[in-house]
C-alpha cells in the first residue's frame, strides 16, 4: 500500500511539473550594450524592475576586497535627481519594496511596484546607473553600515566564518579565496577616487541586464526603456582572465577557530565544476540525496541511528568559475571529529559503490520538480531567474528547460560523480574549533 501511495504521489508531482506554465519572454540589446529581457504577466497588477550587474567579489583587487558588496549599499545613497536618504521613501510611498544582494559573481538590484509605477521603477534604476552620487559622506555612512553587517552576520555569528575558512584553504590562485563581504581594513584604506573608479568600470550598461517582469504593455515598456536607459553611454569592455587552480591531489588539512561556538565541527570540502557544467547539476542531486532533510542518508545514519552527530549536512555551492561541495557535522556527546569524518566517508563510499534505490531516485526527482515549479511561482522570482540565467549561464531558456537536465540525470551518473569528485585525496578537511581565550 505504501509503495502504491508513493507511486501515486510521484505521478501527480511529475504531472504537476510537466504542466507548469511556460515562462514566455522577449530579449534584445540596446545600442549601448545593455541586455533587456521582458516578461509579460497580466494576471496581477504588479511589476518587478531589476538590474543585474556582472560584478562580484571576484572582480576586486586583492587589497581592496569588499568593494562589490559595498556598492550594493552605496548605490542607494542617492543620485543627481534623488536626494540623499530619499530612495527608500520614494519606493515605500508608492506602494513598493526593493532590495539588493551580492555574490562573488554578480550584484542584483530590484524593485517591486504596483504596475502603474513601472515608469518610476525604470527611472530609479536608470538614475542608479547614470547619475549616482559617490561622495565621501556616502562612503563614510555606508562604511559603518557594512561594518555592522559584518559584525552581525560574520564576526559575532556562531559558525559565521566557516565558509570563509573553507574558501581560504580551497582556493590558492582564483579570487574565490576571498569573501563577499571583504575585509574592513581594505574598505577603510580605499580612497574616494577608488570607489568612483570601481563604479565607472563595472556599473556600465554593457555589463548589465535589465529585466522587467509582470503586468506590462510591451510596446510602451520598450519606449520607456529606450527613453531612460538608451542615452546612457557604453562603458569600456571588461576583460576577465582569472588564474586557474591546480588540481587537489592530496588531502589539505587545516584548522580554524571561532570564539562564538562551544561545539566543534568537522568539514570536508571538494572543489567541483562551474555551475554551467552538467556535473554541477549531478552534484546538486547527490547533495540532496545525502543530506536534504531528516530522511537523507547522512542524517538517518549519524543523527537518528548512531546518535553520533548533533547535526550533519552537505551542500553544493555552484559558482560561475568553480563550485565547492561541502559536507559538515557537529558531534553529539563524546564523539570525536575523526569518528564523524569516518561516518561521512562511509556514506560516500556507499554512494560511490552502490546505486541508489529507485525509491530514493524518485524522491530526488520529485524534490527538484517541486523546486523548479516554486522558483517560477512569483513575478519577482521569475525576474531573478531570467537575469541569472542570462548573466551566469548565457542561456535564458533555462528558465523553462533546466528541469530537463535534472530529469535526464541517471542513478549511474550520480554514482559516477561521487567516484569522480568525492575522494579523500581531492579534499580539504577542516576542523572548526572553539577559540579558547587565555586568562590574563
Amino acid at each position: 500500500m505504501k509503495k502504491s501511495l508513493f507511486s501515486l504521489a510521484a505521478l501527480l508531482m511529475a504531472g504537476f511539473a510537466a504542466n507548469a506554465q511556460e515562462v514566455k519572454f522577449e530579449e534584445y540589446d540596446l545600442s549601448n550594450g545593455m541586455h533587456v529581457i521582458l516578461h509579460q504577466d497580466n494576471t496581477a497588477p504588479v511589476v518587478t524592475t531589476s538590474v543585474m550587474y556582472h560584478v562580484g567579489a571576484k572582480d576586486e583587487k586583492p587589497d581592496r576586497t569588499g568593494m562589490a558588496h559595498f556598492f550594493e549599499h552605496l548605490l542607494f545613497e542617492g543620485t543627481e535627481n534623488i536626494a540623499r536618504g530619499e530612495w527608500f521613501k520614494i519606493v515605500t510611498s508608492n506602494g513598493g519594496s526593493n532590495n539588493a544582494n551580492t555574490t562573488d559573481d554578480r550584484t542584483y538590484y530590484f524593485e517591486v511596484f504596483p504596475s502603474n509605477s513601472l515608469e518610476l521603477g525604470l527611472w530609479m534604476e536608470s538614475e542608479r546607473l547614470m547619475h549616482p552620487i559617490i561622495n565621501q559622506i556616502g562612503v563614510d555612512t555606508q562604511n559603518e553600515v557594512v561594518k555592522e553587517e559584518k559584525r552581525l552576520r560574520v564576526d559575532n555569528s556562531p559558525y559565521g566564518k566557516f565558509i570563509e575558512n573553507v574558501k581560504l584553504n580551497m582556493f590558492k590562485k582564483h579570487p574565490y579565496k576571498g569573501t563577499t563581504i571583504g575585509k574592513m581594513a581594505h574598505l577603510d584604506a580605499a580612497s574616494l577616487e577608488e570607489f568612483q573608479a570601481f563604479n565607472k568600470k563595472f556599473y556600465v550598461p554593457n555589463n548589465a541586464v535589465l529585466v522587467v517582469a509582470g503586468d506590462i504593455d510591451v510596446a510602451s515598456t520598450k519606449k520607456m526603456i529606450e527613453d531612460y536607459f538608451g542615452p546612457i553611454p557604453r562603458g569600456e569592455d571588461i576583460v576577465r582572465n582569472f588564474p586557474k587552480e591546480d588540481d587537489i591531489t592530496q588531502t589539505i588539512k587545516a584548522k580554524a577557530y571561532d570564539s562564538n561556538i562551544q561545539i566543534p565541527a568537522i568539514m570536508a570540502a571538494y572543489r567541483t565544476p562551474a555551475m554551467t557544467e552538467r556535473d554541477a547539476y549531478v552534484l546538486d542531486m547527490l547533495s540532496s540525496y545525502l543530506s536534504d532533510g531528516k530522511t537523507s542518508k547522512l542524517y538517518k545514519k549519524m543523527v537518528d541511528e548512531k546518535k553520533m552527530a548533533l547535526q550533519v549536512g552537505a551542500f553544493s555551492q555552484s559558482q560561475e568559475d568553480y563550485g565547492t561541495y561541502i559536507l559538515f557535522a557537529l558531534p553529539l556527546g563524546d564523539n570525536s571529529l575523526d569518528n564523524l569524518l569516518a561516518g561521512i566517508d562511509e556514506e560516500l563510499v556507499k554512494a560511490q559503490n552502490t546505486l541508489m534505490s529507485d525509491r530514493d531516485y524518485q524522491k530526488l526527482q520529485n524534490k527538484f520538480e517541486n523546486d523548479f515549479v516554486n522558483s517560477n511561482s512569483s513575478v519577482s522570482g521569475i525576474a531573478n531567474s531570467l537575469a541569472r540565467y542570462y548573466m551566469l549561464y548565457d542561456d535564458v531558456n533555462l528558465i523553462n528547460n533546466e528541469i530537463n537536465i535534472y530529469r535526464s540525470i541517471t542513478r549511474e551518473e550520480i554514482q559516477a560523480a561521487a567516484k569522480k569528485y568525492l575522494n579523500p585525496n581531492q579534499r580539504l578537511v577542516l576542523e572548526y574549533l572553539p577559540e579558547v581565550k587565555e586568562e590574563k
